[in-house]
């Protein structure tokens, strides 16, 4: 059985329980009524799950108790889509945050609320979303973007954003592709 995209041998592997198991302690200790945050604590202080496993079980339980959708948060829905590129992690932050450069390829309005050169690119988008850029080098010439757009209204959303995301990382591939230009 899968579960929150964990098959229950890890979650067993990990925390000495399969998912059955786990679904039958959480159904007895009336998990189901429970804040998530609760089930959580339940599971690291009273079971000594460590806390990363804690919050996999915690969601692996409320997803197969349906109070939780999958790619659902607290705060909404949430899109991961990553991409490795064949150009260094200069050309690829300079590409999110040179807003000249930026509009070549992105077509979203947004505001960079926080960057770390070469690492990270923290975004506002103007529908209240927000998105979040990591930038991985691997290697002078070869980078991977891990992109998480948080916020979102629902499942349906997050289908469109990963396919919008999917786009614009072809379109910042094509833009990155094209001779140098100033900004």
């Amino acid at each position: 059985m899968k579960t929150a995209g964990i098959c229950s041998d890890s979650v067993k592997a990990r925390t000495g329980r399969g998912w059955d198991e786990w679904f039958a302690i959480l159904d007895a200790a009336g998990a189901v009524e429970l804040p998530h945050k609760e089930i959580a604590v339940l599971l690291h202080r009273e079971h000594g799950i460590a806390a990363w496993w804690a919050q996999s079980v915690t969601v692996g339980y409320e997803q197969a108790r349906g109070l939780r959708q999958v790619h659902q948060q607290p705060g909404g829905f949430t899109a991961n889509i990553s991409r490795t590129l064949p150009y260094s992690a200069e050309a690829v932050y300079d590409a999110f945050t040179n807003a000249r450069r930026r509009n070549r390829w992105l077509c979203l309005a947004l505001k960079i609320t926080t960057s770390t050169p070469l690492k990270s690119v923290r975004i506002a988008a103007a529908d209240g979303t927000r998105v979040d850029v990591n930038i991985y080098p691997k290697g002078p010439s070869k980078t991977t973007i891990q992109l998480q757009h948080e916020k979102l209204a629902s499942a349906d959303e997050v289908q469109r954003m990963k396919i919008y995301w999917a786009g614009a990382f072809d379109a910042l591939k094509s833009h990155l592709a094209q001779k140098p230009s100033p900004a």
